[in-house]
């Protein structure tokens, strides 16, 4: 075989042998048979494939919750719902949108795509990948399972103490929100440590770091982050429930506690996730425009060191949160520079966005559509952002509907158009089908539209005093109009995802249009593959020269001859999955790696944790030493070598 590099045409055997090989990886990636075969996939695709579906699910759940609200407040002094279920409506649908809908919809993105991007098999560790999903649905399944019990959460999805300390919250309705939280935490650790170790030693041979796509980038940055945020909301959710439950004093005053301590946990955490959620959105819609636009995202490098930047400051914003609660003026300027500084790098990826559509030949279609939707919104978003830093203007919007607004511009503009987008984009690798255009642009114009009408009235409301949480108001505060907007904002918006979501269905019809395996000309190596890609991937290890192979024409694929690693690669040895491991910074190969298969035990200590939570949320201290005894036999029977 030659050794002059070839282009990325398609990772197809030229041989007879490499045939049977590639059907010999088919059959040895596959799923085992039956339905303990399905629900023991480790692979990454399956993975992926879960999440995204399952958070899909919850976002149509949440968005329902959001409709019911704007119902309720569409008219002054309306009795649509109470005060107590609208308090439940509130809490729940900030709770799904929040820990159930775009981080683990964003993960799935990662978990899926990000192996394909960088030229890996699969995740590097794939039963703890797969523990990630069930303990993510666990979790969400344990939250929504409260309104079967009539004790939905009804705190608000931030659970401020005093008012969540036993004594004024005395039933089931807290605990569930903090043994749910805690479980969907935990997959969302699991998840960030399978990326970053994805990225930093699964990349493919050649692909260094200055190499690596910015949606890589996006996924690996968000996951260090989450790293950092999401353990202090763990402890902090832990240290609430042993206060109602065991009387400790950590956020109790009157015991030595503080409460503000909550608000200073939540907020390390919430303020960053806001940014967690943000950054592979970004990702996603450097994808989209570079492909729609047919031009290299202009500012690569100055992107790239933007979204790092933004990862490292949004963690010193988390008190511009709390303007209200009394800290000293000193120390809420600092929160205001830094809360300043972040709009810097912000503002150089919108204009590198900017910048590539201006130089490019955009192609409008219903991804770009939302990924301009999106720049749109984001930039609204961040105006409100940096008013709201200014501490006097906090203390007059704080806690109105101008928090609401400036909230769902930043995090549904900025998360949900490129998440929508990314569907129209990647649908083809997820599934090899295609969404309708038509349809897809229909969306979108409902979408945008309901969104701002939806939501922009809301910044007026807040100014003219309407405070957040309230089920219902009085006619005469000149509030009327303004919400009735709203409500039909929110309507239009429904339909919007509705025809989204019949789009997305009708794209699985058999007579859907099939897609071919590189249907937009795309510029990374996943469209290198088939459509849907493969169970293993790459036959032929990749070997990237360049940031853009598929425009580059500078890499290929090494076939068995060029490289010694790549021979062993090419063939299923000893029907063991295998992967290239390489080094951190400029992808040496380094050595090969066997993955673990089909497993069970994932599942089976998910369903061990959470005989545990019932336990502590019952009180039943037999079903927590029950489950106690099953997590360390479910944990000994996962690592124990050769048990599956």
């Amino acid at each position: 075989m030659s050794d002059q590099p070839q282009t990325f045409q398609g990772d197809q055997p030229h041989s007879p042998q490499g045939v049977a090989d590639r059907e010999a990886l088919d059959q040895l990636w596959d799923q085992q048979p039956g339905f303990t075969g399905w629900l023991g996939q480790c692979n990454h695709k399956a993975v992926g494939r879960r999440y995204i579906f399952t958070a899909f699910v919850f976002m149509l759940v949440g968005g329902a919750m959001a409709m019911l609200m704007r119902t309720q407040l569409a008219v002054p002094d309306n009795d649509f719902v109470g005060a107590e279920t609208f308090n439940q409506l509130f809490t729940m649908h900030g709770s799904i949108m929040m820990f159930l809908f775009v981080v683990p919809m964003l993960k799935g993105f990662l978990i899926y795509f990000m192996p394909l991007m960088l030229g890996a098999r699969d995740m590097p560790m794939p039963r703890l990948n797969a523990f990630g999903y069930w303990a993510f649905l666990g979790g969400g399944l344990f939250l929504l399972s409260s309104f079967l019990f009539g004790a939905a959460p009804d705190s608000g999805w931030f659970a401020y103490v005093p008012l969540t300390r036993q004594e004024f919250n005395p039933g089931l309705n807290l605990d569930f929100w903090l043994l749910g939280v805690v479980m969907i935490e935990i997959s969302g650790i699991v998840g960030a440590i399978e990326v970053v170790v994805l990225f930093f030693r699964f990349r493919a041979p050649g692909m260094t770091i200055s190499r690596v796509p910015i949606f890589a980038w996006s996924g690996m940055v968000a996951s260090a982050m989450i790293l950092f945020a999401f353990p202090p909301l763990v402890i902090g959710t832990l240290l609430l429930e042993l206060d109602r439950k065991i009387g400790t004093a950590f956020y109790d005053a009157a015991g030595g506690g503080d409460p503000l301590l909550w608000q200073h946990l939540f907020w390390w955490f919430g303020h960053p996730e806001v940014y967690i959620q943000l950054i592979p959105a970004l990702g996603i819609a450097a994808a989209i425009t570079s492909v729609a636009c047919r031009r290299r995202m202009a500012a690569r490098t100055p992107v790239i060191a933007s979204v790092v930047a933004i990862g490292i400051l949004s963690f010193g914003l988390w008190v511009h949160h709390m303007y209200a609660v009394g800290i000293e003026l000193l120390s809420t300027s600092l929160f205001t520079a830094a809360s300043f500084m972040i709009a810097i790098p912000s503002g150089v990826i919108v204009m590198a966005f900017i910048a590539t559509m201006w130089w490019g030949r955009i192609r409008f279609d219903s991804s770009m559509l939302y990924v301009i939707g999106f720049i749109v919104i984001f930039v609204l978003g961040g105006i409100t952002g940096v008013m709201v830093a200014i501490v006097p203007f906090d203390w007059q919007v704080h806690d109105t509907y101008f928090i609401v607004a400036h909230m769902h511009y930043v995090m549904v503009g900025g998360s949900l158009f490129p998440i929508l987008g990314g569907f129209h984009h990647f649908l083809p690798k997820l599934t090899g089908a295609m969404m309708t255009e038509g349809l897809g642009k229909w969306a979108f114009a409902l979408n945008f539209i309901g969104f701002n009408l939806a939501f922009f009235p809301q910044h007026i409301l807040g100014m003219f005093g309407m405070t957040r949480r309230i089920w219902t108001y009085e006619e005469g505060l000149g509030w009327e109009g303004l919400n009735l907007a709203s409500t039909a904002g929110s309507y239009i918006m429904g339909i919007g995802i509705l025809l989204f979501t019949i789009n997305l269905l009708l794209a699985h019809r058999r007579s859907a249009p099939r897609a071919p395996a590189d249907p937009w000309g795309g510029d990374t190596i996943e469209w290198a593959t088939d459509s849907p890609a493969p169970n293993f991937n790459y036959q032929y290890v990749p070997v990237v020269e360049s940031p853009e192979p598929m425009w580059d024409g500078r890499s290929r694929f090494a076939e068995a001859g060029t490289e010694g690693w790549a021979e062993r690669l090419d063939q299923p040895r000893r029907g063991v999955r295998e992967n290239i491991a390489t080094t951190g910074l400029d992808a040496e190969p380094d050595h090969v790696i066997a993955l673990p298969g089909h497993s069970l035990w994932p599942l089976f200590l998910t369903i061990a944790i959470m005989v545990f939570l019932v336990g502590v949320l019952l009180d039943a201290v037999g079903l927590i030493g029950i489950g106690l005894v099953a997590c360390v036999g479910c944990a000994a029977a996962w690592l124990w070598p050769g048990v599956e």
